[in-house]
């Protein structure tokens, strides 16, 4: 019986430190994806863009997930998820390194090349981790483990923007009107030193990747298979059946609403903060905020679904909620409406998990990992919509240009609504 208790004791041992190990690679990933928001306000400055360009920054990294999600998902076939993860973390090194040629340079097209070689490599490894995590364990405890994977993801989502808005836009205080002041020479040193500072933060993070690369060789992953279910033969039927299709091809649009929600409401922020006159130092930690909201809102998911709400009306009361803030955000005259869109986090957070169990509904065997796969490009909302707010920030302004997410909200009202029926 000691034998037995020890044993079984080793095991979730084994099993908590495998669990952290996969803990640390959301938090690689949430802290690489929303350092973004920092690095749109940087680059426009030190690069000398207009608005719309900068948000090619989220264009270049989102667009990397619909052109490899396919490709990723077929390289796992042959490598396993394990040596995926170890090749993911590789190429996000790799994606870092090309961030010292373009702040040497100071050219922009170099910086959207290593943002979008960061984001392939960053889409393997979600290609790998998501479904990896949630075959790790016992299937009743999936949950609680992609729970605690989405606070792991979201906290690095806090920090980043306040540690890389630290080093690369120290002393940002009135650096704006200290450009504008200076003749043609000064400015373009001025702005080769700001680009120069980018340098050492994405060289360590080049290292970090590598070290924990190497390292996951040491970490005693067990390999693991996903595990197809068995087609019946009238499985081709059933995903053409016009019902199933329907609902997964609106599914796939509710997605790339959500994501181009996300993404606006994390990586906008810090320029309509400035937009609104407050200081480069206190815009460049604003994306913390909305990520500050999207944990609490991810929290109270956790806690009270199925508790108290079930995740369906979950997802029509969040959407509502966006439609609310929204306007709001537009409508609050000056820096009051600032909060409204770090708000927003909060009506984001439960959108994303109820859209999946609804849109892969019906799906079966091969049907259902296809399907996945086809939602993860569904992430290049997040590529596409800020582009489209930049440009409409030129016609209507930045305040105003927030009207591009109430069609996106009522769109993914009506198909929470339509997933209840």
């Amino acid at each position: 019986m000691q034998n037995d208790n020890t044993t079984l004791t080793t095991r979730k041992n084994a099993l908590t430190m495998q669990i952290m190990t996969i803990g640390a690679f959301f938090f690689i990933f949430g802290f690489i994806t929303w350092v973004n928001g920092t690095l749109i306000p940087y680059l426009r400055i030190a690069c000398e863009l207009e608005e719309w360009q900068a948000y090619l920054v989220t264009f270049a990294f989102y667009i990397s997930y619909t052109v490899m999600a396919i490709p990723s998902s077929k390289l796992l076939q042959r490598t396993g998820m394990v040596k995926g993860m170890r090749v993911g973390l590789v190429i996000m090194a790799i994606g870092c390194v090309l961030f010292i040629p373009a702040a040497l340079l100071r050219y922009y097209p170099i910086f959207l090349l290593g943002l979008f070689v960061v984001g392939t490599g960053t889409t393997l490894l979600q290609t790998a981790v998501n479904p990896y995590i949630t075959l790790l364990g016992p299937a009743d405890k999936a949950a609680q483990r992609i729970s605690i994977m989405g606070i792991c993801n979201k906290f690095a989502g806090v920090l980043a923007p306040i540690i890389l808005g630290a080093i690369i836009l120290k002393n940002s205080d009135g650096l704006i009107a200290e450009l504008a002041a200076m003749t043609t020479d000064a400015r373009k040193v001025r702005l080769d030193n700001l680009a120069h500072a980018v340098i050492v933060p994405y060289l360590v993070l080049t290292v970090v990747l590598l070290i924990i690369a190497y390292l996951i060789k040491f970490a005693h992953l067990p390999e693991i298979e996903a595990e197809l279910a068995t087609e019946e033969p009238d499985n081709t039927a059933n995903i053409k059946d016009k019902k199933i299709r329907t609902n997964f091809v609106l599914g796939f649009i509710a997605t790339f609403s959500t994501v181009g929600l996300e993404v606006i409401a994390g990586d906008t922020i810090g320029n309509y903060g400035i937009y609104h006159g407050l200081s480069l130092n206190v815009a460049k930690h604003l994306t913390s905020y909305t990520l500050a909201s999207t944990m609490v809102g991810y929290l109270f998911g956790a806690y009270a679904i199925p508790k108290f709400i079930s995740q369906e009306k979950a997802f029509t009361y969040s959407s509502c909620l966006g439609i609310i803030i929204s306007l709001l955000a537009i409508f609050v005259p000056g820096t009051g409406s600032i909060v409204f869109i770090a708000l927003l986090g909060l009506a984001n957070a439960l959108l994303w998990p109820a859209i999946w169990p609804q849109a892969l509904k019906g799906l079966k065997g091969k049907q259902l990992n296809q399907g996945a796969a086809i939602l993860i490009m569904g992430v290049a909302g997040g590529a596409i919509m800020p582009l489209i707010y930049g440009l409409l920030t030129k016609y209507t302004g930045n305040q105003y240009a927030y009207i591009i997410l109430i069609p996106c909200y009522l769109f993914t009202f009506y198909y929470s609504m339509r997933g209840r029926r």
